[in-house]
């Protein structure tokens, strides 16, 4: 999994000091870990909008103006109801042994015999969750799709272990993710010419 540097710029809590960031081009968020007191920081929106609107997963190094470095991973993300934008991030630090939970995207391979039929390919889930050490996550987890027919599902429990090796999928089995659908019959109606106007005597 690629590893990306993300400048970090220490923040004290104060009233109104979210929107404040937001303002000047920044987005609020916190670092934390298991048993450490949480940090909360400020991160550029640009920079974080690269590793969020992405479809890879991603270790971060933070650094610190200092020059301290804390490994981590995104962990939520909170975006703005109406507009889309990243409003709060949370940052979860690790230790090299130790086991994490991480959303990892998921991305297709192969040209499926439905969809050249007609069909239409859905990613019905656009990450999964992935329990293990941080050295055996994947950048993204691949789903061959050539061999789906229209009505075809793919399942958690369906999905290849040689996918994530060394790994567990953190969702029911039965979870769907991805499918092939029917195309959709467009019915068309004919018009019905409106009723000719009853003659008068005059």
């Amino acid at each position: 999994m690629e590893t990306t540097v993300l400048g970090v710029q220490p923040r004290i809590i104060k009233k109104n000091d979210a929107e404040k960031i937001r303002k000047s081009g920044n987005v609020p968020a916190v670092i934390y870990h298991k048993g450490e007191e949480t940090i909360s920081v400020s991160v550029n929106e640009l920079e974080l909008n690269k590793l969020v609107h992405t479809a890879e997963s991603h270790i971060i190094d933070l650094r610190f103006p200092d020059g301290k470095v804390k490994r981590s991973f995104i962990k939520a993300v909170q975006f703005h109801p109406v507009t889309d934008r990243i409003i709060h991030t949370d940052f979860q630090l690790f230790a090299a042994d130790e086991v994490i939970e991480m959303d990892v995207p998921v991305t297709v391979t192969g040209e499926s015999i439905g969809v050249d039929k007609g069909g239409k390919l859905q990613i019905l889930r656009h990450n999964l969750t992935l329990k293990g050490k941080p050295a055996d996550m994947p950048d993204h987890l691949v789903i061959d799709v050539t061999e789906m027919q229209i009505g075809s599902i793919v399942h958690v429990k369906d999905i290849p272990a040689e996918s994530y090796k060394n790994l567990e999928i953190i969702l029911d089995p039965e979870t769907p993710v991805v499918s092939v659908v029917a195309p959709k019959v467009e019915v068309e109606t004919e018009e019905t010419p409106e009723a000719a106007a009853p003659e008068t005597e005059e």
